[in-house]
Order: structure tokens, then C-alpha cells, then sequence
């Protein structure tokens, strides 16, 4: 992955960054994702956390919006989520 220079890119840091991630509606995801979201922005407050279960109530999407300063920062917060063992899909 190439480095955008900080002029280049479309977000200005530091900012709010509404993320969305989806998994499983199982008990812990809500939680486990919020901590995730805390060691990224520990101001993060999970009652924040929008929640939305899928028609059938297989899935649960949430929108996490994390404060993010810097580039580096964001890709690392995306990497972590996707690749989190109760996360399907990360956008």
C-alpha cells in the first residue's frame, strides 16, 4: 500500500469516522467490537453505538464512529476489525 500524501487525501485528520461492521447476532459482538473501538479511541463511547439486526436476525450490523488522527491510524482500526474473528464484513 502506497503512502497519500496528507494533502491528497479526502479526510482531514483529527476527525469523527462513522465506520460500519457486521457479524453474527450473537452476545459479545456489540461488546467485543467496542473495545476494539476504545483501544483505537479511548473516548470511544459505546452507547454511541449504532445497532442494526438483519431481517431475519442472523446478523447484527453496527456503525461505530471513532475519533481518528491520522492515516495510519485508520487502516490499522480496519485491519483490526476485519480480521477479528466474530466480524464478517468491515466498510
Amino acid at each position: 500500500m502506497r503512502d497519500i500524501p496528507p494533502e491528497q487525501s479526502l479526510i482531514e485528520y483529527p476527525s469523527d469516522f462513522p465506520i460500519k461492521v457486521m457479524g453474527a447476532y450473537v452476545d459479545g459482538f456489540a461488546e467485543a467490537i467496542a473495545i476494539v473501538a476504545q483501544g483505537f479511541d479511548p473516548g470511544f463511547d459505546p452507547a454511541t453505538m449504532e445497532k442494526r439486526p438483519s431481517k431475519g436476525g442472523n446478523y447484527l450490523g453496527l456503525t461505530i464512529t471513532v475519533r481518528v488522527t491520522s492515516r495510519e491510524q485508520l487502516d490499522e482500526l480496519y485491519r483490526t476489525l476485519s480480521s477479528h474473528p466474530m466480524v464478517k464484513v468491515v466498510l
